[in-house]
């Protein structure tokens, strides 16, 4: 495996990767390598002859007062991971060469990106974004995965592949849960043993809603509601929002409609931490 931290340096790699006719996958982290990551490594080194792996804390996705300065940064542990997992490149750039003096560019999201978490974090998707464009520019994947936890995200950024016509294939990855149903996320390490205890509750809340839909409840109210019910048992647990949106979209609905794909999108914060997560789910049937 090969470190590369300069932006130049990645991009020419990548284009000669390209002219030898090499299948190209990237998957891009902020780093803190867990399970899930591990799951999108796994399905990369399966689909491509080349992986590409990016390690960027990105600064400009993180709103003030957020935890951009004490965000996770285990680099070692995090190199010998993606070396085992079979990774060819780990990029891993210093944000000064990302957005070297001068830098004024960047992407303006819209639609999709405005609510939930759009609305919760001002900016989160424009920097997000940005930063996509830039490693996909970098990188020059053919394939880029990414994990439905962060669903808004990946939809943002397929509308963002789709309306710039970037020849990549994004490819989703479903959510990597612990035994009792907690989504990986690099935040789990913030959490106390007994915050992590109660952090079940978000899982059990969705759970609760997608069992309703499947029983045949029609109202997207009553699905909020008794998620809502289930989280707030964790007592410290301070709900964001939980929302029934129509999985593409992202647009909320009132009634579900048969032969319609839906999430329940949950952002919570328990004790200091901010966890969201979200579940797919058709009327009748739960995806994951």
């Amino acid at each position: 495996m090969q470190i590369i931290n300069e932006p130049a340096k990645m991009q020419a790699i990548a284009e000669d990767l390209r002219l030898r006719h090499q299948l190209i996958a990237v998957v891009m982290t902020m780093g803190a390598l867990h399970e899930g990551h591990l799951s999108l490594l796994h399905l990369a080194r399966r689909k491509a002859g080349t992986v590409i792996l990016t390690i960027f804390v990105n600064p400009r996705q993180f709103s003030p007062g957020e935890d951009f300065h004490r965000y996770p940064r285990p680099f070692e542990k995090d190199a010998a991971m993606a070396r085992a997992a079979g990774v060819d490149y780990l990029f891993a750039p210093e944000p000064e060469t990302m957005y070297p003096e001068g830098f004024q560019t960047q992407v303006s999201t819209g639609g999709i990106a405005n609510r939930l978490e759009g609305a919760a974090r001002p900016g989160h998707f424009d920097g997000m974004a940005t930063v996509v464009l830039k490693l996909l520019m970098l990188s020059k994947p053919h394939l880029a995965i990414f994990g439905e936890k962060d669903a808004q995200q990946l939809a943002v950024v397929k509308r963002m592949v789709a309306d710039f016509n970037i020849d990549t294939k994004v490819i989703e990855v479903p959510t990597v849960r612990e035994d009792d149903g907690l989504a990986t996320s690099s935040r789990n390490i913030y959490l106390s043993a007994g915050e992590r205890e109660r952090a079940t509750v978000i899982y059990l809340g969705m759970r609760k809603a997608v069992e309703l839909a499947e029983k045949g409840e029609t109202e997207a109210q009553t699905l909020v509601e008794a998620a809502e019910e289930v989280i707030r048992t964790a007592g410290d647990a301070a709900i964001d929002y939980v929302s029934v949106v129509e999985a593409e979209t992202f647009a909320e609905t009132e009634k579900l409609e048969k032969n319609r794909e839906y999430r329940i999108l949950v952002a919570v914060r328990i004790g200091s931490t901010r966890l969201i997560d979200n579940c797919r789910f058709r009327r009748g049937r739960a995806e994951n």
